[in-house]
């Protein structure tokens, strides 16, 4: 749900539909940046013959603002090709998959990475590879034994200290589904509904299911002005805004012979920069115009951000649970800490120590303060903290490198923003202020199903095909 089917449009085009946004220094190598971008929400694993896999006709890019303008100054542009071995099947696979080259495996995607510097349709462009393998979707014992050793073998090094992995990985973000759209219901909390029923564990919506990613890893000085070290964080230059974008042509013609063809220039359908915003901030109306704008434009949907409509939701939701977010919302006061949080990041002087504005414009980004380093290791305790530790709420847990400061895989993001929405940090701009005790308790419930690897991409193994439960 960070940003699955969060549009009318969007959610017709699965395969064009960025899910997920992460951006964090790398907890292995503290010189570089890794961010991984989600697409093609909800993948059922066992979604055979003709399973899951990138769009041909779709150009992905991870783009980067560097000075606080809202404008990409760095593009990392992503293009795939599907090859079939064998037409003559209907088979995805003829055999164990064994190797990236095995012959069993009919239905292969190759793709390229091109970096631009500058604007990312005319500016100056690298091709970075070609023909880079991705591994197989996860079938299951008999077609794809040994599945992590293909994957890892479909990390590719770049050179320059870039690499890239693009395949199927395991839904990680977690999320109720079902009862958060079934009128904001949060189960621990669901007794104190206006229609209630017994509290109970929350359940997670995304269990079982399958994303594909987009994963990079560059050194922190690729991305940010004029090559800069990052050493200081109270430095603007440290701060990078990071989002991630799916286009198509503008012109698509279907001919009788099944042939299709496509053409003109690339047209932005899907955008993502800051989890949950399109889903749940964004209202219905301005959705699809959301996902084909850029950045720079967002200060359009201002009020949106300043008046989310899910504060004025919790209070009549959750009859006498929130009084004082119901007198702050009769007051009409604009939200100034989550523009702040959002749109603009938090400037210097609010958090001690901490900052990640990266100026004034109002813009959609993921907010990244590359001097922060990474405070957890790379070790499987270490990128799979408990479910109810502290780490998981990042800059609400103490964590300066946490969430909102980029995106770490294993953030409780929806319990960030739901406590953000609630009032939690309204006193950053208001000390009067006093928040209800239960926003500083919101949460849905839920956590991540698969343990997360201790290695780029990080996101976890995809669930297989053969064997995997969407039950709690």
């Amino acid at each position: 749900m960070s940003s699955h089917r969060e549009a009318p449009t969007i959610s017709k085009d699965p395969v064009a539909d960025n899910t997920d946004l992460y951006a964090f220094v790398d907890p292995v190598d503290t010189s570089k940046v890794t961010i991984l971008s989600n697409f093609i929400p909800l993948e059922e694993p066992a979604g055979g013959p003709n399973f899951f896999q990138f769009g041909d006709d779709v150009l992905y890019e991870i783009l980067i603002d560097n000075n606080g303008d809202g404008v990409e100054d760095v593009t990392y542009q992503f293009r795939f090709k599907t090859t079939t071995q064998n037409p003559g099947t209907f088979l995805y696979n003829t055999g164990p998959i064994g190797s990236l080259t095995d012959p069993n495996w009919n239905v292969r995607q190759l793709y390229s990475v091109t970096k631009v510097v500058g604007p990312r349709r005319t500016g100056s462009s690298t091709l970075l590879g070609s023909d880079l393998p991705t591994p197989p979707v996860r079938i299951g014992p008999r077609s794809t034994p040994g599945y992590a050793s293909l994957a890892d073998a479909a990390v590719n090094n770049l050179g320059g200290g870039v690499e890239t992995f693009a395949g199927q990985r395991g839904e990680g973000f977690y999320v109720d589904l079902g009862s958060i759209f079934d009128l904001g219901a949060l189960r621990p909390f669901q007794n104190l509904h206006l229609i209630p029923t017994p509290a109970a564990p929350g359940v997670n919506g995304t269990k079982g299911f399958n994303v594909h990613t987009i994963a990079i890893q560059v050194p922190k000085t690729d991305l940010t002005r004029n090559g800069f070290n990052p050493s200081d964080p109270a430095d603007p230059r440290s701060v990078i805004g990071v989002w991630s974008a799916a286009s198509r042509r503008k012109g698509t013609v279907r001919e009788k012979n099944a042939r299709i063809v496509q053409s003109g220039p690339w047209v932005q359908v899907s955008r993502l920069g800051e989890p949950l915003i399109n889903e749940v901030v964004i209202e219905l109306g301005e959705k699809d115009l959301w996902n084909s704008q850029t950045p720079d434009a967002d200060a359009q949907f201002l009020d949106d951000y300043a008046h989310p409509q899910l504060q004025g939701l919790l209070p009549v939701l959750y009859p006498g649970v929130f009084p004082n977010l119901a007198a702050l919302t009769g007051t009409g006061a604009s939200r100034a800490d989550l523009i702040a949080i959002l749109l603009t990041g938090i400037p210097s002087g609010i958090i001690p120590g901490f900052q990640n504005s990266n100026g004034p414009t109002q813009a959609d980004e993921l907010r990244l303060n590359l001097a922060f380093a990474p405070s957890y290791d790379a070790s499987d305790s270490g990128i799979n903290p408990p479910g109810g530790s502290a780490k998981r709420f990042g800059l609400l847990g103490g964590d300066l490198d946490g969430f909102p400061d980029g995106r770490r895989v294993f953030d409780n993001v929806t319990a960030v923003e739901l406590r953000a929405i609630a009032g939690v940090t309204y006193p950053l701009i208001d000390s009067s202020f006093t928040p209800d005790a239960a926003a500083g308790l919101l949460m849905d419930g839920t956590k991540e199903d698969l343990p997360f690897i201790p290695k780029f991409p990080y996101l976890a193994v995809p669930y297989e095909g053969y064997e995997h439960s969407h039950d709690p």
